[in-house]
């Protein structure tokens, strides 16, 4: 029989013992399991390279930015499962799997029995691998603003509304005017940087907000950097942001399936990868790792 281990977060937004003893179920069905949880952050990353070396996959229950450190901890070194556990979920909304973590136990277990897995890419930005996206400069500003709300009594980050009263906070107090602030190399000047693995770059709600339609995970990397952000423009941009045409306007830097990427900013801007704030940087570079993570499909 297969061996699987369970890293769940329990602080993430949709996990509790009741969800996570449901998983446990279907997946002790068909896999021996172990479960372990994450007691604070950095600890997923050491959960998923012990688990590395002693399981056939790895089944991640919690939200993206757990996923973010587990993937980073194995090194791709076996399949992986991310059951939706977060206000958001991008990675198994973005893998076509259902909202419902334990339908989607049921079917990662199964995929994992039959042998089906799909081999995707990653990105990394400064050494630091993501699943779907990073940025600098406004949509990482807006992840630094959410965490500094501080999480609920039981530990868990603000939700979906919180993230659209920020955002609107941020533009309104920036009057919708982002002057152009960092290079990037080869392309020329922009206002920030908003680089996809694959599709959608992140969702607001039940809504993708799609870089390019064409960006895939089994692909190199997608970008967009807007060169500039004015009144007169903002409408149009979050327009596109919906319709995956955002590259498609001249006021916007694009590029599509790259294999590197350089961004150097005129003086330090906060860079995020999959919804986890990585400081300030003044230079950051992207590239595309091809082919260097199994997930179960």
């Amino acid at each position: 029989m297969r061996r699987a281990v369970l890293i769940v977060n329990p602080f993430s937004t949709s996990v509790t013992d009741e969800r996570v003893a449901r998983i446990e179920g279907v997946l002790r069905g068909r896999v021996e399991v172990v479960t372990r949880r994450t007691d604070g952050p950095g600890h997923a990353a050491e959960l998923a390279r012990e688990a590395a070396a002693e399981a056939d996959a790895i089944f991640v229950f919690s939200g993206d930015g757990t996923y973010n450190e587990a993937i980073n901890g194995a090194d791709g070194a076996v399949p992986f499962g991310f059951l939706p556990g977060g206000g958001t979920s991008v990675v198994p909304r973005a893998l076509g799997l259902p909202r419902d973590p334990t339908a989607a136990a049921e079917r990662l277990v199964a995929s994992l029995v039959a042998g089906r897995t799909r081999t995707i890419a990653v990105g990394r930005v400064n050494g630091r691998r993501f699943a779907f996206s990073a940025g600098i400069g406004l949509d990482a500003e807006l992840i630094r603003r959410v965490d500094r709300r501080g999480r609920a009594p039981d530990g868990k980050r603000p939700g979906n509304m919180a993230f659209m009263a920020t955002l609107a906070g941020l533009l309104a107090e920036r009057r919708l005017r982002v002057p152009p602030q960092l290079e990037v190399e080869g392309h020329g000047r922009a206002a920030f940087l908003l680089v996809a693995n694959g599709e959608p770059y992140t969702y607001a709600g039940p809504l993708p907000v799609v870089v390019n339609r064409a960006a895939r995970f089994e692909g190199g990397l997608d970008f967009v950097a807007p060169r500039r952000l004015t009144p007169a423009l903002a409408p149009g941009f979050l327009w596109r942001a919906f319709r995956g045409t955002v590259g498609e306007s001249r006021s916007v830097l694009a590029g599509h399936d790259v294999d590197r990427l350089v961004a150097r900013c005129d003086s330090p801007l906060p860079l995020q990868a999959d919804g986890e704030d990585l400081g300030d940087v003044t230079e950051a570079i992207f590239e595309a790792e091809r082919d260097a993570l199994t997930v179960l499909a």
